[in-house]
């Protein structure tokens, strides 16, 4: 009896977006131009190709940005049940495992870091000024 109701909000949850597609097809204006075809970024006219080189530091960082929310989101549920862990299986069967899972990650972190992956260009001014200190 309980799948009716999970069929049915699995049926409204599908018709409600469907309709609202369905009503404001209908009611809006049609106004064909070309204008409304072009490439719109932020008001500029688009210049050059669109097959640019990026960084590829941009995508380094962000991948490190993933692997260490996703350890925050491990770490944080295991904190509100490490004292519970303790009483329960004792402190190194609840300790260690997490001290692994932060050790792998460290490890992750001194190879990214030696890997030049989070270090950036320097602009031309600090680099001015760093030899203006080593001199």
């Amino acid at each position: 009896m309980s799948w009716i109701a999970v069929g049915a909000l699995a049926l409204v949850a599908v018709l409600v977006p469907l309709s609202m597609l369905a009503v404001s097809w209908l009611l809006r204006p049609s106004v064909p131009e070309d204008s409304k075809r072009a490439t719109y970024e932020s008001g500029e006219i688009p210049t050059g190709g669109t097959r640019i080189r990026f960084n590829i530091q941009y995508y380094m960082v962000a991948l490190l940005f993933v692997v260490f929310d996703v350890e925050t989101v491990l770490i944080l549920p295991w904190t509100v049940v490490y004292q519970s862990a303790i009483e329960e299986v004792g402190l190194a069967r609840a300790l260690v495992p997490m001290l692994v899972f932060v050790g792998i990650l460290v490890i992750g972190l001194v190879w990214a870091w030696r890997n030049g992956a989070v270090k950036w260009a320097r602009s031309t001014r600090v680099a001015d000024r760093s030899r203006k200190i080593e001199q």
